[in-house]
């Protein structure tokens, strides 16, 4: 049994999106797909500084996690924001918050 095991799902499904978040080249992509609403992946090619077998690498990570989702048109893959996965991200980092509002009464 791996040690995540041990955690609730919620728990291992905010570790994976934190994990997937940690690279920057991941959070830049993210920024680029907000901000354009929708590319191809030659355009995210372009706007960083990696080769484009590391960008598809970046991008499929992304996507295992429902954080972007693409379509393919052509020869081509048309990927945009998953609102619903970024939703899920907030509402985990809210529910942090949340706690951690509760817990200031205590002195530490």
């Amino acid at each position: 049994m791996a040690k995540t095991e041990l955690f609730d799902e919620s728990l291992q499904q905010a570790a994976l999106y934190f994990k997937v978040l940690s690279h920057p080249a991941r959070l830049a992509i993210i920024n680029y797909l907000i901000e354009t609403g929708s590319c191809i992946t030659g355009d995210i090619t372009e706007e960083l500084p990696l080769s484009r077998t590391t960008v598809s690498q970046h991008l499929q990570e992304l996507k295992d996690c429902n954080l972007i989702q693409g379509t393919v048109e052509g020869a081509k893959v048309n990927y945009c924001i998953n609102a619903i996965g970024l939703d899920e991200i907030i509402l985990v980092l809210r529910n942090m918050a949340s706690q951690l509002e509760k817990s200031k009464s205590c002195n530490c």
